[in-house]
């Protein structure tokens, strides 16, 4: 499969929002499953286009799923410290998975942050699920390593989730 990694257009923000929430939904990322508040956020890929960069994996004219690159700490970054890079809402839709989509949005995202090296870029980190094994695999495998002491929970009221981060220094 010719894997393809290039900026969202604007006309599949619908279709990536679907590819994000569903793979959220239906590997059990979520709570609260449809009635979760951050279901929302998955969906508005809008909003993420806004204030960052958002990616697409695509073979042919088929989107195999996207990722949000965030340059710098603003609006869009959760845990990015000054210097570095974030990178949010890693998705490939279920059918598109084990072929290489999802490591290859991961390298567009590292390759965008050592491009602002010159800018004071130092790194690039993220937030993950404990679950997301395949995930992990694969950020280890590019040379990402735990960051345990920028683990955090972005829903206090409840003690069970706690993001696991990672970060590669640039």
């Amino acid at each position: 499969m010719d894997i393809r990694i290039r900026p969202i257009d604007p006309t599949e923000h619908t279709t990536l929002g679907e590819i994000t929430a569903n793979a959220y939904l239906h590997d059990g990322l979520l709570d609260f499953g449809e009635s979760d508040a951050y279901l929302h956020e998955l969906r508005d890929v809008t909003k993420r286009a806004a204030s960052a960069e958002v990616l697409v994996a695509t073979a042919g004219d088929r989107v195999l799923g996207g990722v949000t690159f965030v340059p710098a700490p603003g609006p869009m970054s959760d845990i990015a410290r000054p210097g570095e890079a974030e990178m949010r809402m890693l998705a490939v839709a279920k059918e598109a998975r084990g072929r290489g989509a999802g490591e290859a949005l991961v390298r567009a995202c590292v390759d965008r942050a050592r491009a602002r090296a010159t800018d004071g870029c130092t790194g690039i980190v993220l937030s993950t699920q404990r679950t997301m094994h395949s995930a992990h695999r694969v950020y280890e495998r590019l040379g990402f390593t735990r960051t345990p002491d920028r683990d955090w929970n972005p829903l206090p009221e409840l003690d069970d989730i706690t993001l696991l981060t990672y970060k590669l220094t640039l």
